[in-house]
């Protein structure tokens, strides 16, 4: 099943983070997403203008919210970025790799 289809599943406190090699099979599903410090994952977009990249960043927001699993966003004129990391551990977990999949569908 593509990330995108799956459900971001909530982790308990001291889950194990992803390692390297699981990482690793997870972001050819994950274009455009960076690695940062094995600790979050990042994406920036492009857009026209302003409005566009207020409407993506508040589809995104919906997105976040339904599966209970939040991005930091930044937003600016034409341009939107967000940071997925799982707060809880402290680091990265299958759900991040979900929801930034989901997010590349806002």
């Amino acid at each position: 099943m593509a990330l995108s289809q799956e459900t971001c599943i909530p982790c308990t406190d001291g889950a194990p983070t992803l390692s390297d090699t699981e990482l690793a099979a997870l972001l050819p599903e994950l274009p455009g997403w960076e690695v940062i410090e094995a600790h979050h994952l990042h994406k920036a977009w492009t857009f026209a203008d302003f409005q566009q990249a207020l409407d993506w960043v508040n589809r995104a927001g919906a997105i976040c919210e339904a599966q209970g699993h939040h991005a930091e966003f930044t937003l600016g004129w034409g341009h939107a970025e967000a940071l997925v990391y799982t707060h809880k551990v402290d680091g990265l977990t299958r759900a991040d790799a979900v929801l930034a999949a989901k997010l590349d569908q806002a």
